[in-house]
């Protein structure tokens, strides 16, 4: 049985279109929905570090002030929340929404307790920058031998 080359052609340009969809899918991930509200991937987008004593974390928050975020902490247990209003000016017209509006929570359980009296909170340039002091209780010992 021979199979003309149309067919083939059609195959091969079927497989295509279903490769660019699945790129395209893929592309899409991590991007703005364009929804008028909510935060992409439940943002603030954050790393963590440990440094010794201290857990450094970096929390991505552009275009919010101070005083639109909260931050909690007890013991290991940390909740960064904060509220993005709508950036539309008074009397214009909105074309395209990428960037979300609405509100945010995002909660961490550390691997050590945090003595959040020492804790230091800092603001710049879009990212939230903490310094999470570990509690004494969590931090090692070195123990003597007699």
């Amino acid at each position: 049985m021979y199979t003309r080359l149309s067919d083939i052609d059609r195959l091969f340009g079927n497989m295509s279109l279903l490769q660019k969809r699945l790129n395209n899918l893929y592309d899409d991930y991590g991007r703005s929905s364009g929804y008028k509200w909510g935060f992409e991937h439940t943002s603030p987008r954050t790393n963590l570090y440990e440094n010794g004593d201290n857990f450094e974390l970096k929390a991505e928050v552009p275009g919010l002030a101070k005083e639109d975020l909260n931050v909690k902490i007890q013991g290991n247990y940390l909740e960064i929340s904060g509220t993005r209003g709508s950036e539309t000016p008074e009397g214009y017209k909105t074309h395209k929404i990428e960037r979300g509006t609405g509100s945010f929570s995002r909660s961490f359980t550390l691997p050590a307790d945090i003595d959040s009296s020492k804790v230091e909170a800092t603001l710049k340039d879009g990212v939230l920058y903490l310094v999470l002091p570990k509690h004494e209780a969590a931090k090692p010992k070195k123990i003597s031998i007699n």
